[in-house]
Protein backbone atom coordinates (compact mmCIF):
# COMPACT_ATOMS: atom_id res chain seq x y z
CA UNK A 1 0.00 0.00 0.00
CA UNK A 2 1.10 3.42 -0.92
CA UNK A 3 1.92 5.77 2.09
CA UNK A 4 -0.67 8.30 0.04
CA UNK A 5 -3.37 5.94 0.06
CA UNK A 6 -2.80 5.16 3.75
CA UNK A 7 -3.37 8.20 4.65
CA UNK A 8 -6.25 8.74 2.72
CA UNK A 9 -8.08 5.36 3.92
CA UNK A 10 -6.78 6.55 7.66
CA UNK A 11 -8.56 9.75 7.11
CA UNK A 12 -11.49 7.63 5.81
CA UNK A 13 -11.79 5.98 9.01
CA UNK A 14 -11.44 9.28 10.84
CA UNK A 15 -14.47 10.63 9.17
CA UNK A 16 -16.60 8.02 9.30
CA UNK A 17 -15.86 7.57 13.12
CA UNK A 18 -16.63 11.16 13.80
CA UNK A 19 -19.96 10.38 11.67
CA UNK A 20 -20.81 7.45 13.72
CA UNK A 21 -20.34 9.04 17.29
CA UNK A 22 -22.72 12.01 15.73
CA UNK A 23 -24.96 9.73 14.67
CA UNK A 24 -24.91 7.51 18.05
CA UNK A 25 -25.72 10.77 19.96
CA UNK A 26 -28.73 11.69 17.74
CA UNK A 27 -29.93 7.80 18.90
CA UNK A 28 -29.68 8.21 22.42
CA UNK A 29 -30.89 11.88 22.14
CA UNK A 30 -34.57 10.74 20.27
CA UNK A 31 -35.36 7.82 22.41
CA UNK A 32 -34.24 9.82 26.38
CA UNK A 33 -37.12 12.93 24.31
CA UNK A 34 -39.26 9.81 24.20
CA UNK A 35 -38.92 8.47 27.94
CA UNK A 36 -38.59 11.91 29.02
CA UNK A 37 -41.15 13.55 26.91
CA UNK A 38 -38.58 16.05 26.23
CA UNK A 39 -39.50 18.67 23.35
CA UNK A 40 -35.89 20.19 23.24
CA UNK A 41 -34.10 17.34 22.70
CA UNK A 42 -36.11 16.12 19.98
CA UNK A 43 -35.57 19.49 18.33
CA UNK A 44 -31.82 19.10 18.70
CA UNK A 45 -32.28 15.72 17.10
CA UNK A 46 -34.52 17.33 14.00
CA UNK A 47 -32.69 20.07 13.10
CA UNK A 48 -29.10 18.26 13.38
CA UNK A 49 -30.30 15.97 11.10
CA UNK A 50 -29.02 18.34 8.53
CA UNK A 51 -25.67 18.25 9.32
CA UNK A 52 -25.55 13.92 9.77
CA UNK A 53 -26.60 14.55 6.08
CA UNK A 54 -23.92 16.96 5.29
CA UNK A 55 -21.12 14.43 7.14
CA UNK A 56 -22.47 11.57 4.78
CA UNK A 57 -22.16 12.88 1.88
CA UNK A 58 -18.28 14.63 2.82
CA UNK A 59 -17.49 10.37 3.24
CA UNK A 60 -19.20 9.03 0.36
CA UNK A 61 -17.11 11.91 -1.60
CA UNK A 62 -13.73 10.90 0.33
CA UNK A 63 -14.52 6.93 -0.76
CA UNK A 64 -15.31 7.78 -4.50
CA UNK A 65 -12.25 9.90 -4.59
CA UNK A 66 -10.10 7.18 -3.18
CA UNK A 67 -11.62 4.86 -5.84
CA UNK A 68 -10.60 7.07 -8.80
CA UNK A 69 -7.07 8.18 -7.42
CA UNK A 70 -5.65 5.16 -5.79
CA UNK A 71 -7.16 2.20 -7.77
CA UNK A 72 -6.98 -0.16 -4.77
CA UNK A 73 -7.39 -4.14 -4.87
CA UNK A 74 -8.27 -6.64 -2.71
CA UNK A 75 -8.04 -6.00 1.48
CA UNK A 76 -8.02 -2.30 0.40
CA UNK A 77 -10.85 -2.14 -2.40
CA UNK A 78 -13.18 -4.22 0.14
CA UNK A 79 -12.51 -1.42 2.93
CA UNK A 80 -13.86 1.54 0.50
CA UNK A 81 -16.50 -0.48 -0.10
CA UNK A 82 -17.49 -1.64 3.20
CA UNK A 83 -16.96 2.13 4.30
CA UNK A 84 -19.70 3.30 1.62
CA UNK A 85 -21.88 0.77 3.09
CA UNK A 86 -21.32 1.58 6.76
CA UNK A 87 -21.48 5.08 5.40
CA UNK A 88 -25.19 4.43 4.11
CA UNK A 89 -26.24 2.26 7.43
CA UNK A 90 -25.22 5.07 9.42
CA UNK A 91 -27.56 7.99 7.31
CA UNK A 92 -30.33 5.58 7.62
CA UNK A 93 -30.03 5.45 11.52
CA UNK A 94 -30.17 9.16 11.60
CA UNK A 95 -33.32 9.10 9.58
CA UNK A 96 -34.90 6.69 11.98
CA UNK A 97 -33.62 8.84 14.84
CA UNK A 98 -35.42 11.99 13.57
CA UNK A 99 -38.54 9.74 13.05
CA UNK A 100 -38.23 8.73 16.86
CA UNK A 101 -37.69 12.42 17.97
CA UNK A 102 -41.00 13.33 15.97
CA UNK A 103 -43.00 10.95 17.76
CA UNK A 104 -42.04 11.89 20.91
CA UNK A 105 -42.73 15.61 20.48
CA UNK A 106 -46.23 13.91 19.30
CA UNK A 107 -46.68 12.14 22.63
CA UNK A 108 -46.17 15.15 24.68
CA UNK A 109 -49.99 15.78 23.93
CA UNK A 110 -52.74 14.13 26.24
CA UNK A 111 -53.73 11.91 26.68
CA UNK A 112 -50.52 10.11 27.95
CA UNK A 113 -49.50 6.76 27.37
CA UNK A 114 -47.12 5.31 29.65
CA UNK A 115 -43.57 3.81 28.16
CA UNK A 116 -43.57 -0.08 28.22
CA UNK A 117 -40.62 -1.00 30.76
CA UNK A 118 -39.04 -3.04 28.30
CA UNK A 119 -38.32 -0.28 25.66
CA UNK A 120 -35.43 0.78 27.69
CA UNK A 121 -33.94 -2.87 27.56
CA UNK A 122 -34.50 -2.94 24.06
CA UNK A 123 -32.85 0.58 23.99
CA UNK A 124 -29.84 -0.78 26.02
CA UNK A 125 -29.05 -3.61 23.48
CA UNK A 126 -29.60 -1.61 20.45
CA UNK A 127 -26.96 1.14 21.34
CA UNK A 128 -24.91 -1.75 22.50
CA UNK A 129 -25.35 -3.25 19.28
CA UNK A 130 -24.91 0.33 17.16
CA UNK A 131 -21.44 0.24 19.80
CA UNK A 132 -20.38 -3.07 19.29
CA UNK A 133 -20.86 -3.16 15.07
CA UNK A 134 -18.78 0.54 15.07
CA UNK A 135 -15.98 -1.05 17.24
CA UNK A 136 -16.20 -4.59 14.94
CA UNK A 137 -15.07 -1.99 12.29
CA UNK A 138 -12.72 0.01 14.27
CA UNK A 139 -10.67 -3.35 15.24
CA UNK A 140 -11.53 -5.36 12.39
CA UNK A 141 -13.00 -7.90 14.48
CA UNK A 142 -15.53 -10.32 13.15
CA UNK A 143 -15.94 -12.21 15.79
CA UNK A 144 -17.67 -9.09 17.43
CA UNK A 145 -19.32 -8.43 14.50
CA UNK A 146 -20.76 -11.50 14.75
CA UNK A 147 -22.07 -11.13 18.12
CA UNK A 148 -23.72 -8.10 17.08
CA UNK A 149 -25.68 -10.16 14.15
CA UNK A 150 -26.67 -12.88 17.01
CA UNK A 151 -28.42 -9.91 18.85
CA UNK A 152 -31.03 -8.77 15.97
CA UNK A 153 -33.19 -12.04 17.43
CA UNK A 154 -33.61 -10.51 20.87
CA UNK A 155 -34.15 -6.75 19.84
CA UNK A 156 -36.71 -8.37 17.72
CA UNK A 157 -38.33 -9.91 20.62
CA UNK A 158 -38.73 -7.38 22.65
CA UNK A 159 -40.29 -5.37 20.01
CA UNK A 160 -43.22 -8.30 19.05
CA UNK A 161 -43.82 -8.05 22.84
CA UNK A 162 -43.71 -3.92 23.43
CA UNK A 163 -46.03 -4.14 20.41
CA UNK A 164 -48.39 -6.53 22.05
CA UNK A 165 -48.71 -4.83 25.02
CA UNK A 166 -49.42 -1.21 23.17
CA UNK A 167 -52.07 -3.12 21.09
CA UNK A 168 -53.52 -4.49 24.37
CA UNK A 169 -53.86 -0.70 25.85
CA UNK A 170 -54.81 0.95 22.58
CA UNK A 171 -57.91 -2.39 22.97
CA UNK A 172 -58.40 -1.26 26.49
CA UNK A 173 -58.53 2.55 26.41
CA UNK A 174 -59.96 3.72 22.30
CA UNK A 175 -58.60 7.47 23.52
CA UNK A 176 -54.95 6.14 23.87
CA UNK A 177 -55.23 4.84 19.69
CA UNK A 178 -53.65 8.12 18.45
CA UNK A 179 -50.63 8.02 21.01
CA UNK A 180 -50.49 4.20 21.37
CA UNK A 181 -49.66 4.72 17.08
CA UNK A 182 -46.93 6.67 18.15
CA UNK A 183 -45.00 4.70 20.28
CA UNK A 184 -45.91 1.91 18.12
CA UNK A 185 -44.27 3.75 15.37
CA UNK A 186 -41.18 4.60 17.84
CA UNK A 187 -40.33 0.86 18.54
CA UNK A 188 -40.56 -0.06 15.27
CA UNK A 189 -37.66 2.65 14.42
CA UNK A 190 -35.63 1.42 17.01
CA UNK A 191 -36.02 -1.76 15.71
CA UNK A 192 -34.69 -1.08 12.33
CA UNK A 193 -31.53 0.50 13.63
CA UNK A 194 -31.09 -2.57 15.40
CA UNK A 195 -31.48 -3.70 11.69
CA UNK A 196 -28.75 -0.97 10.67
CA UNK A 197 -26.30 -2.37 13.17
CA UNK A 198 -26.73 -5.92 12.05
CA UNK A 199 -26.17 -4.82 8.70
CA UNK A 200 -22.79 -2.73 9.45
CA UNK A 201 -21.73 -5.74 11.41
CA UNK A 202 -22.27 -8.23 8.72
CA UNK A 203 -20.04 -5.56 6.07
CA UNK A 204 -17.62 -5.60 8.88
CA UNK A 205 -17.36 -9.41 8.03
CA UNK A 206 -17.01 -8.95 4.82
CA UNK A 207 -14.07 -6.80 5.00
CA UNK A 208 -12.53 -8.77 7.92
CA UNK A 209 -12.72 -12.42 5.54
CA UNK A 210 -14.54 -11.41 2.38
CA UNK A 211 -17.74 -13.74 3.02
CA UNK A 212 -20.69 -12.57 2.27
CA UNK A 213 -23.06 -13.52 4.89
CA UNK A 214 -26.19 -10.68 4.60
CA UNK A 215 -29.42 -13.13 4.50
CA UNK A 216 -27.64 -16.37 5.73
CA UNK A 217 -28.55 -15.79 9.72
CA UNK A 218 -27.30 -19.92 9.71
CA UNK A 219 -24.11 -19.59 8.63
CA UNK A 220 -23.14 -16.53 11.24
CA UNK A 221 -24.97 -18.50 13.95
CA UNK A 222 -22.71 -21.56 12.74
CA UNK A 223 -19.61 -19.78 13.07
CA UNK A 224 -20.42 -18.52 16.16
CA UNK A 225 -20.84 -21.63 17.93
CA UNK A 226 -17.65 -23.37 16.32
CA UNK A 227 -15.52 -20.32 17.37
Amino acid sequence: MSKHLERDLDNLQRDLLVLASTVEEAIHKSIRSLQERNVTLAEQVIVGDSVIDQEENHVEEECLKILALHQPVAVDLRRITAALKINTELERMADLAEDIAERAIQLTQPPHIPIPDKLQRMTDLTTTMVRQSLDSFVNLDARLARRVCRFDDEVDRYNHDIIEELITKMQESPATVKAGLSLFSATRHLERIADHATNIAEDVIYLVEGEIVRHSPAAVKADLEGS
